[in-house]
Formats: structure tokens, C-alpha cells, sequence
């Protein structure tokens, strides 16, 4: 057992293909399956389940996974670690953020970090926040940036809070609701609306806000970036709920803020044990916030 073996077996447990495994690894098809099948003749187990369609964990490959990923990624930081105990930052930063995400300029905090340490190697990604902690949660980020609502807890993960943001309507210019002051949930309920899958989080609030008004809404086009709420209400198809700073951001739409709006709370997140690269990043994250805080008080 080698840790290439490990490396290689839990890129094809994260992508569920072999091939897909090996152009992450930037390795041959063959050569990647190669090693994986030694592994497993070392463990005396197979880790996979293999069908002309898919790839998946067997009950040893589930356990396999829960050890060999620290046990990587404990090795992974060893030069990491004794590089920044000189004071040199280096190796991997992998960030993910939410497709609605107004609470900070992400691009431009990555560049200030980049400029202060060029030898970390940045990645950014874009998903659903509970795609996203759960990322963080098995180490494949290092942060994300989340939107939770009131209420939902946040495990296995450290946090700090960004900001609140209330949801706004956004409609048509010519929509007969557009030039009110403020609307009520109760406005919408026969309305034509846009939004994220059912189940997701960033749907889920705003289904239980209308439930608890004794409401039935009517999503008929689910979508998966916050930038398609925009292009449907432009072409007057549906009406949008969205954070009011995203809101902001349109183009040819009109807000109205909602007298019963639900409220998302935006967070920073990262692992228990966070790399030397995740540790430098939260510190120029904190000196911005810092400099923001000052902003506003002024």
C-alpha cells in the first residue's frame, strides 16, 4: 500500500468513475486502475462495485474511505505544516461559495490573498450550501461560504457569521404587483414563481414560510444559479424571491421588500483542523471584515 494507491482509490470513491478519477489525478485510465486493483489485492477486499454504468463503495470501500482520507491528507501536510513553521504559507487552497453570495467580494479577497501568498495553489467552486459543508466537513474545501435560515445548526464545522439578509420580491417592470411599496407572502401564493430544486436549503425556507402562512405557492420552474430568477423575471415567465443585495444586481427587474420576509443568514465556514493556506485565508477574511466594521461605523 502506497500513498498514490490512496490518492488515486479516493478520487474514484469522490468522482464515482475511473475515468473521471484519473483526469483529476492527471494520470492514464489504466494506470490509475492498475494500482487501485493492487490496493485491493493488498487489503485482500474489493473497494468497488463495477457496473458498465457506475461505480460505487462497497461496505469495505466505505470504511477504507473513513480512514484513508485523514490518513492522506495528514501525510499531504506534512511539508505544508514545516514550511509555515518557517513562515513560508504554500501548498492548496480549495474554496467553494454559494451562487448568491453578496456578503463580500470573494474574487477581490482572493486576489489580496494571492498577492500576499503566491506559492497557494487557489481553487474555487460553486454549489448549494449543503453540498458545501459537507465538502468542508470530509476535507475536499478547506471554506465555504454558506447561506443557512433562522433556526438550522450548523455541525462538525467552524463558523463565523457574515451577515443576515431578508428575501425580496423581484418582478417585471410591467407586473401589476411591481410598483407597490410592500407585499405579504399572501400576494404571491397564486403567482408564477422561480426557484432553487425542492429539498435543497436554498429552497426550504421559503416553502415553510408560505406553509406557515396556510399557503400554496407556485414554483414551476426550478433552476440551479441564483443568475436564472433574473433572466425569467426579465422575460416576465415567473416572479423571483432572492436576498436583497442579489436583487440589487438585477438588471431590468423591479423590488418590493415583503412585510413577512424569511431571513438567510450568510457564514464562513472550514474545517476543525484548518491547513496553514485555510489559517493565512480566514486571517485576510477577518482584516477585511475588520476594515468593513470600521467602515460602517464611521
Amino acid at each position: 500500500m502506497n500513498l498514490k494507491q490512496l490518492e488515486y482509490a479516493l478520487a474514484v470513491a469522490d468522482t464515482g468513475s475511473f475515468t473521471r478519477a484519473a483526469e483529476r489525478c492527471h494520470v492514464v485510465q489504466s494506470a490509475l486502475s492498475h494500482q487501485v486493483a493492487r490496493l485491493e489485492a493488498a487489503l485482500g477486499v474489493s473497494l468497488f462495485e463495477r457496473t458498465s454504468r457506475r461505480v460505487r463503495l462497497t461496505p469495505a470501500g466505505e470504511a477504507f474511505v473513513l480512514s484513508a482520507r485523514p490518513a492522506l491528507e495528514a501525510t499531504q501536510r506534512i511539508a505544508d505544516d514545516v514550511a509555515a513553521a518557517c513562515g513560508q504559507v504554500r501548498g492548496r487552497l480549495s474554496i467553494g461559495e454559494i451562487s448568491s453570495l453578496t456578503a463580500l467580494d470573494l474574487v477581490d479577497l482572493l486576489a489580496v490573498f494571492h498577492g500576499r501568498y503566491p506559492a497557494v495553489d487557489v481553487r474555487l467552486l460553486t454549489a448549494k450550501s449543503e453540498l458545501l459543508v459537507a465538502d468542508v466537513c470530509e476535507r475536499r474545501l478547506d471554506v465555504g461560504f454558506i447561506g443557512l435560515w433562522e433556526g438550522e445548526l450548523l455541525q462538525g464545522v467552524q463558523h463565523r457569521l457574515l451577515g443576515r439578509e431578508a428575501l425580496v420580491a423581484v418582478l417585471p417592470p410591467e407586473h401589476p404587483l411591481a410598483g407597490n411599496e410592500c407585499l405579504a407572502l399572501a400576494d404571491l401564493a397564486d403567482q408564477v414563481l422561480v426557484d432553487f430544486p425542492e429539498g435543497t436549503g436554498a429552497r426550504r425556507q421559503t416553502d415553510e414560510a408560505f406553509m406557515a402562512a396556510g399557503l400554496v405557492r407556485r414554483v414551476q420552474f426550478e433552476i440551479g444559479h441564483i443568475r436564472l430568477v433574473e433572466k425569467f423575471v426579465q422575460r416576465g415567465m415567473a416572479l423571483g424571491l432572492v436576498p436583497e443585495r442579489t436583487a440589487q444586481g438585477f438588471e431590468r427587474v423591479s423590488l418590493v421588500r415583503l412585510t413577512d420576509a424569511p431571513v438567510r443568514h450568510v457564514y464562513a465556514v472550514w474545517a476543525n483542523s484548518p491547513t496553514p493556506a485555510a489559517r493565512a485565508f480566514l486571517q485576510v477574511l477577518e482584516e477585511r471584515l475588520a476594515v468593513e466594521a470600521v467602515g460602517q461605523v464611521r
